[in-house]
């Protein structure tokens, strides 16, 4: 017997902002690549969110290549994109700069535009790299942008290549993430942590750490909003943070403190300077960002991070490492 997908039906609602929306049971939120640690979290939360979420990356979906964005996302039909895929490697941008343009700026917009030909609403992943981080104070969505990096400038050429594709967009800026998953910071701590006594950590670069499972239920959140309201006001540029701030160093040392609470394991921090650890790219001071308008437009909020480090540490900690590994 073959079984297809579900009856679609039609139905009008005057908040949708493209009138007669076709939808399922379940509505279908797809993203964009392969197995990314945002990804993972998405598609861990989805059915508790009550989405039907699909991803698609490489080869069907390369943003290198606009014409199989396009095949890829109208063959699936979808009622809304986050477009999560991006070259993340910061300090390769360095050296690959066309690569890093080309994904992370025209790949964006190719996922922009193929969702303007669906005429649905795509919520595109940017981050906190577009500033410099000369701001004492957390930076706002309407502070001005400039980035020190290639990354960061690729991810900002990004933002306005989805703004050019289509209105019916939402931007999220966001920075730091951890999870179980994949590859960061807390799990290289982690890591550190099982083989060595003393770990060096930068302590003049501040940010907001942010767990990608927090990140992941504020985007779903956010995507059951969307396609019910097609208000102007919740379109545009937002900030997703959690409350606190924090440098590397103070970050690592969380971390190493709830390890020595689960296991009794002391692991001394030695507190460096962003000069005494160089990178081929700049990394900003101050990625600090202020969510007061994503909590005033759409009600969201999230956790202290230190609330939601202490739970991704006991997760990873008690899970087999081949279950969290990228």
């Amino acid at each position: 017997m073959v079984v297809g997908p579900p009856e679609r039906k039609v139905r009008t609602t005057p908040s949708s902002p493209r009138g007669p929306v076709r939808w399922r049971k379940l509505m279908r939120v797809l993203v964009t690549g392969n197995n990314g640690q945002l990804l993972r979290c998405l598609r861990h939360l989805a059915p508790i969110h009550g989405l039907d979420l699909i991803s698609i990356g490489r080869p069907e979906l390369d943003l290198l290549k606009p014409d199989s964005v396009m095949t890829a996302v109208l063959c699936r039909q979808p009622d809304l994109i986050v477009s999560a895929a991006a070259f993340t490697a910061v300090d390769k941008a360095e050296d690959l700069p066309d690569l890093a343009y080309a994904t992370n700026a025209k790949g964006a917009g190719a996922v922009a535009a193929a969702a303007s030909a669906l005429n649905i609403p795509i919520i595109h992943i940017s981050s906190d790299y577009v500033f410099s981080g000369s701001k004492p104070a957390p930076y706002t969505e309407a502070d001005q942008t400039e980035p020190l990096s290639v990354y960061g400038a690729s991810k900002l050429l990004g933002e306005a290549e989805v703004r050019a594709a289509t209105a019916n967009h939402v931007i999220i800026r966001a920075g730091w993430l951890y999870s179980p998953f994949g590859q960061n910071f807390l799990k290289t701590m982690l890591a550190l942590a099982a083989k060595q006594d003393t770990v060096r950590v930068v302590a003049d670069q501040r940010g907001r750490p942010t767990s990608a499972l927090a990140a992941a239920s504020a985007i779903l959140a956010l995507a059951h909003r969307l396609l019910q309201d097609g208000h102007p006001e919740l379109r545009g540029v937002f900030h997703l943070a959690p409350a606190g701030d924090a440098s590397w160093a103070d970050f690592a040392e969380f971390i190493f403190g709830a390890v020595e609470a689960a296991t009794a394991r002391r692991i001394r921090i030695e507190r460096v300077s962003s000069r005494e650890y160089p990178t081929a790219a700049m990394r900003p001071q101050n990625s600090c960002l202020d969510a007061t308008k994503i909590k005033e437009r759409y009600g969201i909020t999230m956790p202290h991070w230190q609330t939601s480090a202490r739970d991704i540490v006991e997760i990873c900690l008690q899970l087999p490492a081949k279950e969290t590994a990228q």
